[in-house]
């Protein structure tokens, strides 16, 4: 994770469907397939599921996976804000619902103009210096606010952060325009939440929209609809010819592009099957894209800027 000594697998399990369309037995399928294919990084957030998902996890390390192995990643709530008092208040209810009395990495989420910077990174001083966290990093932030964050803990010689998560796929690059570059020079590893576009990248939603698929739900049409339709459409259509001339799976083409990036530490995908899990850990394995298919994907798919 970036140049601090923490080591995770190249893909990361999220939990943001766990204890609503993924229940106890289901989950510990998934945990099970994952750690089966050499996956050790396991993130949640008290915001997946209102808390939900923590309990989930929590049941399941308390039983029969529990193990040393795991890096148990977890950000923090946005509704917590970025209050000291909430940010601290906010880990100790993640902890009581996981069942443990730290977690390996604990990501602040957010930023606030209202809240001096200082105060939020001491709430990640106190969570360290307690023992509630081994390591501290970043979520949900630009290029500039991490680097002010990292700048100033170092500055103090206070608890460095050493990871910094955004959205990253090939059809959201934004975060190579400042964040990434900013956490390779200040030795952050960058974490890529939906690493798969919120599953455009695997195609299924090319010919239509499954009635199963989460597109479907009311919840998280709206999210996806901007991922359907323009220059994210011109780039799942251009994945899907490169899976064809490959013969592989749109998947493995995305996570394949998304793995040779330059400063990325893992990338956290989401699954409600063991079979859809399975799929992306052998992706992981696959060789390395051809130069000329990663020079296509990244003309097609790069960000306006802004």
């Amino acid at each position: 994770m970036g140049r601090s000594g923490l080591r995770v697998s190249r893909l990361g399990l999220g939990t943001s469907t766990w204890g609503r369309e993924v229940d106890e037995l289901d989950a510990s399928d998934l945990l099970r397939a994952f750690r089966d294919g050499g996956g050790t990084l396991l993130q949640t957030s008290p915001d997946d599921g209102a808390g939900a998902a923590e309990s989930v996890v929590g049941a399941l390390l308390a039983g029969a996976h529990a193990g040393a192995d795991l890096v148990l990643a977890s950000r923090s709530s946005a509704a917590a804000g970025r209050s000291r008092r909430g940010l601290l208040r906010g880990l100790d209810a993640s902890l009581a619902r996981l069942g443990t009395g730290a977690v390996d990495l604990w990501l602040l989420h957010g930023w606030s103009d209202d809240v001096p910077v200082d105060e939020a990174l001491s709430a990640a001083d106190a969570a360290v210096s307690s023992g509630r966290a081994a390591y501290v990093g970043l979520s949900g932030t630009t290029g500039w606010q991490a680097a002010r964050a990292a700048t100033l803990q170092e500055a103090l010689h206070r608890t460095p952060l050493v990871a910094a998560e955004a959205e990253w796929s090939l059809v959201a690059r934004r975060a190579e325009q400042e964040l990434v570059p900013a956490s390779t020079s200040l030795g952050l590893g960058v974490l890529a939440g939906a690493p798969l576009g919120r599953g455009v990248l695997t195609g299924k939603y090319r010919h239509g929209i499954p009635s199963d698929s989460r597109a479907a739900s009311s919840g998280s049409g709206p999210e996806l609809e901007s991922l359907l339709h323009g220059r994210a459409r011109s780039v799942t259509d251009a994945v899907a010819t490169a899976a064809d001339g490959l013969g592989t799976t749109p998947l493995a083409v995305s996570l394949g592009w998304l793995l040779a990036r330059p400063g990325l530490s893992a990338g956290v995908v989401g699954a409600r099957t063991p079979a859809q899990l399975r799929t992306s850990l052998a992706a992981e394995a696959a060789p390395e894209l051809p130069p000329a298919i990663v020079s296509a994907l990244d003309d097609v798919s790069a960000a306006p800027r802004a």
